[in-house]
């Protein structure tokens, strides 16, 4: 059978033979109403446990819309415009909205891409920042010793109001809700702090009520009050499928039942090889934010079994402390130990790749100097279809294949029914 794969913005192909193909894992059928647009419009005209934002906010009032960063795909350009059109009927003015991005520990944005994010209309009417972890205030601490520190210009609104996409992330539960606050516009430290709880079994994709990273994020909100969300799920094809909005809790927590539904796929038992990839641009746009697939597939493949991973990481590593525990480390035991000892944000993503490495190896198709790949304790192929027959001649000529062609989206699950 043939497959076209995303690879940055274009694609890769190879051939594996359908006798070997266990399955290749796409989103459940669910019942889709609106769209894009008309659904953001539904949602923020039908707010879970909240008012209306229209009716939320007051003439005067200084309001932060919080978004995401370029390497998510967050389709801020189309969420926007609805959200900017109730603030309009409230009485605040484009002078008084801020478009904050949540950075976290990312690079900033230059001012093209800031432009494509939210388009050029609103680029031109609106303020747009990114998010400064040197500008930050300490609000306080949670009950887990995080302290609350967090970007003044969100810190002085009179209104917050967060945007997201919902999908699995792989210690904190799901992304969304609260999670644009923490880590969207926290410092540095306060982000090491949350993060920290990720060694934690608890910490896993598809965990929400016992899972200390994502109750950590959620108490944030004591000290930052959250005046709305408006968070989308998105399909296969980064379409908006489901908006919900309102309540920070409530609203997240349907967003989050409804991806279930969608990306939480059965399997009847773990495959010898796994392909997975983000699905392209921008979630492959470096190996720190690829890993994500990476992790998901872990769920999918047998012990000593085989991952070949298909991501472009066009800029790199994409984190400078990421790619000094890469160099620093000489196994993936080491990198483990280490992170148990001192944890360190960037570090945790080294140390979740060696978690996965104990259980699979790890083959990678990218554009990373094949050097840069053996120190993560990948190995590097040139092609699929060389890594694909590589693994077969690994894994034996009858060797079952699982394909994740959207593998930072979709959480196989063997034998359990997605909820």
């Amino acid at each position: 059978m043939h497959f076209k794969y995303g690879y940055g913005k274009g694609y890769r192909e190879f051939d594996i033979p359908d006798k070997n193909i266990m399955a290749e894992l796409r989103q459940n059928k669910v019942d889709v109403g609106l769209t894009g647009i008309d659904e953001v419009t539904r949602a923020l005209r039908e707010p879970i446990a909240s008012k209306r934002l229209s009716e939320i906010v007051k003439s005067g009032e200084r309001v932060v819309i919080i978004t995401s960063d370029i390497t998510r795909p967050m389709p801020s350009k189309t969420v926007l415009p609805p959200v900017i059109d109730e603030l309009l009927q409230a009485g605040a003015r484009y002078e008084d909205i801020t478009v904050v991005f949540a950075l976290g520990s990312h690079r900033k944005h230059t001012e093209e891409e800031m432009r494509y994010l939210v388009g050029d209309d609103i680029y031109e009417k609106v303020r747009c920042v990114d998010s400064d972890a040197n500008r930050c205030r300490m609000l306080g601490t949670t009950s887990r010793g995080t302290p609350v520190e967090i970007f003044e210009e969100v810190a002085d609104a009179d209104r917050v109001i967060c945007l997201g996409n919902i999908e699995y992330h792989y210690f904190a539960g799901y992304s969304g809700g609260a999670k644009a606050i923490m880590p969207g516009v926290s410092t540095r430290a306060a982000i090491q702090a949350n993060h920290s709880a990720m060694v934690r079994d608890e910490a896993r994709a598809g965990a929400l009520d016992d899972n200390p990273v994502r109750l950590d994020i959620d108490e944030v909100v004591k000290f930052v009050p959250i005046d709305f969300i408006v968070n989308v799920v998105l399909d296969e094809e980064k379409t908006i499928i489901k908006a919900v909005a309102g309540h920070y809790l409530h609203a997240h927590r349907e967003g989050c039942r409804f991806l279930d539904r969608l990306y939480k796929v059965t399997i009847p038992e773990k495959a010898d090889i796994v392909i997975t990839t983000p699905g392209g641009f921008p979630k492959d746009i470096n190996l720190y934010q690829a890993q994500k697939a990476l992790d998901n597939a872990k769920h999918a493949v047998r012990d000593n079994g085989i991952i070949i991973l298909l991501a472009s990481c066009s800029e790199g590593y994409g984190e400078k402390v990421f790619e000094r525990w890469i160099n620093a480390s000489d196994s993936p035991d080491s990198l483990i130990e280490s992170i148990r000892r001192n944890f360190e944000l960037g570090g945790h993503k080294a140390a979740a790749i060696a978690l996965v490495e104990k259980k699979a190896r790890v083959f990678i198709v990218s554009d990373l100097d094949p050097a840069m790949c053996r120190h993560i304790y990948m190995e590097p192929f040139g092609s699929m279809q060389e890594a694909i027959d590589h693994a077969f001649s690994i894994m034996g000529p009858d060797a079952r294949v699982l394909l994740m062609p959207h593998g930072g989206s979709t959480l196989p699950v063997v034998g359990q029914a997605g909820a």
